[in-house]
């Protein structure tokens, strides 16, 4: 992984925090996007960002995936190899009562994204999903080529 500059969007949260100690580790530059959506107190994912702020292969941009200046701007300054996209409007409940917000982040935000990624000749993506996206299957543990196709809310659907 040395040598590669990989982009995590949604890089504040546990997840995506955690995976930047890994790739730090292994010697990647690692560029961290997140907007800070209030579904988890800002400070928690401030908390998260700490250790690499000032790591010299780390760099932190604040801005939203539906953004189409922000991510041209972080895609033009820098030579990005890989996306993990992380990012996404998370939880099911909040999703009943603004379903519209949840397709914008998920679904468009993943859009401008992957029409970034072209522009910027970005071929490889990781993308995190939600076991929420297998709705009421009663098959434990679930498998990827399980079907997906009856969400119950509007975040399994955006997700999927």
């Amino acid at each position: 992984m040395g040598n590669q500059t990989i982009l995590i969007t949604g890089g504040a949260g546990f997840i995506g925090s955690s995976l930047a100690e890994v790739l730090l580790g292994a010697d990647a530059k690692v560029l961290i996007a997140d907007n800070f959506d209030s579904f988890y107190p800002r400070n928690i994912k401030e908390r998260n960002l700490q250790p690499y702020l000032n790591h010299q292969k780390c760099t932190f941009h604040e801005g939203d995936i539906r953004d189409e200046n922000f991510l041209d701007n972080l895609f033009s300054k820098h030579k990005i190899d890989v996306v993990v996209h992380l990012a996404a409007k998370a939880g099911v409940r909040p999703s009943i009562a603004n379903p519209v917000a949840y397709f914008d982040v998920n679904v468009n935000g993943t859009l401008k994204l992957l029409e970034a990624m072209k522009k910027h000749h970005t071929a490889k993506l990781v993308f995190s999903s939600s076991s929420s996206v297998y709705g009421n299957n009663k098959k434990i543990p679930y498998a990827e080529d399980d079907n997906v196709d009856f969400p119950i809310s509007p975040y399994a659907a955006s997700k999927k």
